[in-house]
């Protein structure tokens, strides 16, 4: 089990094991998510393409193939 404690200001610091397990790197936004029996979830939220866009394009930067994207992805928190 993972435990948090909440600050003054109401910050919590997610747990390593727990942002490891949903791949959450800094920056990434979270939703919180509040059912009927007050238990509480949390998950990730995807980016949008448009969020993205443009920011891979370096100017007289190399082509890569999409096994090197697909590595690169599955190595996104290790960069």
């Amino acid at each position: 089990m993972a435990l948090a404690t909440i600050t003054t200001k109401g910050q919590v610091t997610i747990p390593k094991v727990v942002r490891e397990s949903l791949r959450l790197c800094s920056g990434d936004k979270i939703e919180f998510i509040v059912t009927k029996d007050g238990a509480a979830r949390i998950r990730p939220i995807s980016k949008k393409v448009d969020d993205v866009f443009g920011r891979l394009y370096k100017p007289g930067g190399k082509a890569v193939s999409t096994e090197e994207m697909d590595a690169a992805i599955a190595r996104k928190c290790l960069l």
